[in-house]
C-alpha cells in the first residue's frame, strides 16, 4: 500500500512538472484543432427515461448581494426549485451565434467553452419527477433528467427533509482534445467551476451545500454506474458527491444505504476518435481516491456588499471577456475589496489553501505594482520566508500586501502566454497554494482538490465582477516557473494553479445573442 501511494505522489510531482508552460516549450498537445472529431459537449443517455424540467427564467430570485447570509428562507424541495438550481448553475446562460455557427454558454465556466463537467443527482421521491427515490444525469441541452436508475431508499429517514445529493463528474477528454497533457488541470478548475455554481445557485434557494470528502471516487463511481466500463466508449471520472439541505446538517451520512441496481442506460460517443496520452491516463488513476478524508470545517466569513441585481441576472450574464478595453479599466479600491474578500468563503468547507498574487494595473487608490492577498492567514510567515528578500510586504489593507511598485503590464502579459488580457485590464492575479507539503500529508488526490478551490475562486471572481459591471476571463495558459521566479520561489513549496484577469471587457457586435430554450414551451 505504502509502495502504491508513493507511486501515485510520484506521478503528481511529474505530471505537474511535465505540463508546465515555459518560454521554450509548452506542454505537449496534438497541436492542431481536429475539428472532425470535437467531442459533443452534452452526455447523453440511451435507453434512459427523460423528465422534462420546467424553464425557471422567469422565476424571481433574491438579491445577489443577500444570499451570502441567512435572510433567504430555505425552498421546499419541489420539480420547480431542482429546476431552478440546476437551470442557474449547470444550465445553459445564453445562446450565441455569428449568422452562421451557434453555440451555447453555460452558467458555469469552462476552458474553451468545452465543459468536461457533468452533473447528477440522487433524489427522493418528488411529485412530476418520481415516485422512487432517483439518480439521474442532468442534460442542460434541453433542461431536463435522464433518470439512469430507480430505487428504494431509507437514507432520507436519516437525513433533514427536503435533503437531497447532487454529484459532480468529468470527462477529461473534452479538454484534452484541445489541450493535450495540460488538460487535467483545467478539467478540475472546471470541476471547481462546477462546484461553486452550484454552491451559488442553492444559496438562491436558501439551500445549504456541504461538499462530502468523506466519500471516496470508487464509491461515488458505483453510485453513478461508472464502475460498469461496458457503458461508457470513453472515461468518465467521479469528482465530487454534495449534499444539498435546507438548514445547516453536519451529520453522518451513510451512503451505503443508496444501493441501486444496474443501470441498463448506455452512454453515447462524445468522439469518434480518441487522442491517446498515456500521462493522462496516469494523472487521473493516480488521482482517484480510495479512501475519503475528513477535513475540520472551516469558519464562514459574510462580507458586506452594496445592494445588487437579482442573483440569477448576475449568474446568467456572467462571461469570459475575449479582449479587455485597455483605455477604460480602472476599478473603485471599494470594489477591487469587494471582489478580494469575496474569496475569503471556504469553497470546500475546510481551510482556504489559495492565494493571490495581484498584479495591480489601475486601481484608485493604489499604486500600480505586485501585491499579495492572504486568503490563509495560517501561510503568512511561510510566504515571507519563501518570496524574494527585497518584498516591501507593507500592508495596505486587511490581508493585502504590497510587494513591489511599479508598472508590471508587461510582465503579466509575458507569463499570460503573451495574451494582452492578462494586462489590459484593471488587475490580474496568479492563485498560489501550498503544493507539496499538502499532497503529501494528504495524499494525491489533494491535487485535484486544489484545482477545485482555484475553479471555485475563479468562478466567484466571475460573479463579483459581473456584479459591479465588470468582465473577467480565466487564464490557463501560463508559464508557470516564470511566475514562480518573479515571487522568488525556489521549490514546489507553493505552485501557482491558475491565473485571472478583471477589468472593462469589449464586445464583439458581430455575435449576435438568441432565445434561450426556443423550443420549449
Amino acid at each position: 500500500m505504502i509502495n502504491i501511494m508513493n507511486k501515485n505522489l510520484q506521478t503528481v510531482f511529474t505530471y505537474h512538472e511535465e505540463t508546465k508552460h515555459a518560454h521554450h516549450k509548452y506542454a505537449r498537445s496534438l497541436g492542431f484543432m481536429d475539428w472532425a472529431n470535437q467531442p459533443n459537449p452534452y452526455r447523453a443517455y440511451k435507453g434512459a427515461l427523460h423528465v422534462e424540467l420546467p424553464i425557471t427564467l422567469q422565476n424571481p430570485t433574491p438579491p445577489y448581494h443577500l444570499i451570502f447570509g441567512d435572510e433567504i428562507p430555505s425552498a421546499p424541495l419541489l420539480c420547480q426549485s431542482v429546476s431552478q438550481l440546476m437551470q442557474f448553475s449547470m444550465g445553459i446562460s445564453a445562446m450565441k451565434s455569428d449568422g452562421v455557427n451557434e453555440w451555447a454558454l453555460r452558467c458555469n465556466a469552462s476552458s474553451g467553452n468545452l465543459h468536461p463537467s457533468e452533473a447528477y443527482l440522487i433524489l427522493p421521491p418528488i411529485q412530476n419527477i418520481h415516485t422512487h427515490t432517483t439518480i439521474s444525469h442532468y442534460a442542460p441541452k434541453n433542461h431536463s433528467l435522464e433518470i439512469l436508475n430507480e430505487l428504494d431508499s431509507s437514507i432520507w429517514e436519516t437525513l433533514p427533509k427536503g435533503s437531497f445529493f447532487v454529484a459532480l463528474s468529468s470527462i477529461v477528454y473534452r479538454e484534452v482534445w484541445k489541450y493535450g497533457e495540460r488538460a487535467f488541470r483545467y478539467v478540475n478548475l472546471d470541476a471547481g467551476h462546477a462546484l461553486r455554481s452550484v454552491q451559488i445557485s442553492a444559496k438562491t434557494l436558501g439551500w445549504k451545500c456541504r461538499y462530502m470528502s468523506e466519500v471516496c471516487d470508487e464509491t461515488l463511481a458505483k453510485l453513478l454506474g461508472f464502475d460498469q466500463k461496458e457503458r461508457f466508449s470513453e472515461s468518465e471520472i467521479p469528482d465530487m458527491l454534495l449534499l444539498i439541505t435546507p438548514d445547516e446538517y453536519l451529520g453522518v451520512v451513510d451512503i451505503s444505504k443508496l444501493t441501486p441496481s444496474k443501470f441498463d442506460s448506455i452512454a453515447t460517443n462524445i468522439a469518434q476518435e480518441y487522442q491517446n496520452w498515456p500521462l493522462i491516463e496516469e494523472i487521473e488513476k493516480a488521482t482517484s481516491s480510495s479512501q475519503g478524508n475528513v477535513y475540520e470545517k472551516n469558519q464562514q466569513v459574510i462580507i458586506k456588499r452594496e445592494p445588487s441585481k437579482e442573483s440569477k441576472e448576475v449568474i446568467l450574464k456572467r462571461r469570459s471577456a475575449q479582449m479587455m478595453d485597455k483605455d477604460n479599466n480602472h476599478i473603485s479600491f471599494k470594489n477591487f475589496k469587494t471582489i478580494l474578500q469575496s474569496t475569503k468563503e471556504s469553497f470546500n468547507g475546510f481551510e482556504n489553501l489559495a492565494n493571490l498574487v495581484i498584479f495591480v494595473h489601475n486601481v484608485e487608490e493604489l499604486k500600480s505594482g505586485l501585491y499579495v492577498f492572504v486568503r490563509a492567514k495560517s501561510q503568512l510567515e511561510d510566504l515571507k520566508s519563501s518570496f524574494r528578500e527585497d518584498f516591501l510586504w507593507e500592508e495596505v489593507s486587511e490581508d493585502l500586501y504590497a510587494l513591489s511598485y511599479g508598472d508590471f503590464r508587461t510582465t503579466a502579459k509575458s507569463i499570460s502566454c503573451g495574451q494582452g488580457i492578462a494586462s489590459d485590464g484593471a488587475f490580474s492575479l496568479g492563485m498560489l497554494c501550498p503544493f507539496a507539503d499538502e499532497i503529501i500529508e494528504h495524499g494525491a488526490h489533494r491535487y485535484k482538490e486544489l484545482y477545485w478551490e482555484c475553479g471555485a475562486i475563479g468562478q466567484q471572481l466571475y460573479l463579483e465582477a459581473t456584479a459591479v459591471g465588470f468582465q473577467a476571463t480565466g487564464i490557463g495558459c501560463y508559464l508557470d516557473d516564470i511566475f514562480h521566479d518573479l515571487l522568488g520561489l525556489k521549490s514546489n513549496k507553493f505552485q501557482s494553479l491558475y491565473h485571472f484577469t478583471i477589468g472593462k471587457g469589449l464586445v464583439d457586435s458581430r455575435v449576435l445573442t438568441k432565445e434561450l430554450y426556443r423550443d420549449r414551451t
